[in-house]
């Protein structure tokens, strides 16, 4: 499945960072903004460590469809960010910058990471309404934004993959990565025979129904 977001370039992806603790809150972050700035199907959001001093920091990215779109998330975020009881939150669009200048270039580095597609784990992509339950190897390829899958403890120079049959219990937590300009989804051997995330879910109640 090719996601509408695979256009490169830094014109597109909105970085922000609202202090969050974890990946945890990180993509409570990502669902809310998802939801207060009305952003469009095809939106790829992903959750940054950013490691830089005094301390390491959890950024989000939220690459938008075309210029135009970002352009309008953008003024959207940044009246929402004004707005009262908002948490200290810096956030960058290309040249763009705003909030605390140490939370803008965590921002802004969460941004570059993802508009070079070399980083970030990705919580909201194309696809991600399917990834419950139990799937198969070739529905998570065909169905979604991920490019390749793997499995841990497999040679690195073994690309294939395992066989489309392989059935998938997805735990209803799949955060595939940008490595190297491909979604890769890491997967961990399970119980009678199938494969799982190698990311556990850690549900909570300002979270779970987002996982």
């Amino acid at each position: 499945m090719t996601a509408p977001h695979h256009a490169t370039g830094v014109h597109t992806v909105i970085g922000v960072d609202a202090g969050s603790a974890n990946l945890k809150e990180a993509d409570h972050l990502i669902h809310r903004l998802m939801d207060q700035l009305a952003l469009p199907p095809g939106t790829l959001a992903c959750s940054h460590l950013i490691r830089t001093a005094p301390r390491h920091r959890t950024a989000i990215s939220l690459a938008l469809p075309d210029p135009e779109t970002a352009d309008a998330a953008w003024d959207r975020l940044v009246v929402l960010l004004a707005g009262p009881d908002q948490p200290t939150t810096g956030a960058a669009l290309s040249d763009r910058a705003y909030g605390p200048p140490e939370a803008a270039f965590s921002a802004a580095q969460a941004a570059s990471e993802h508009s070079r597609k070399q980083g970030g784990r990705a919580v909201v992509y194309p696809g991600v309404q399917h990834m419950t339950g139990t799937v198969t190897v070739a529905e998570v390829l065909t169905g979604t934004a991920i490019d390749r899958i793997t499995v841990l403890g497999t040679p690195p120079d073994d690309t294939r993959g395992p066989d489309g049959s392989v059935r998938v219990t997805t735990r209803d937590h799949v955060r595939p990565e940008w490595r190297d300009e491909q979604l890769v989804l890491t997967l961990t051997p399970a119980p009678r025979g199938m494969l799982a995330p190698f990311e556990v879910p850690n549900p909570t109640p300002c979270c779970a129904d987002h996982s």
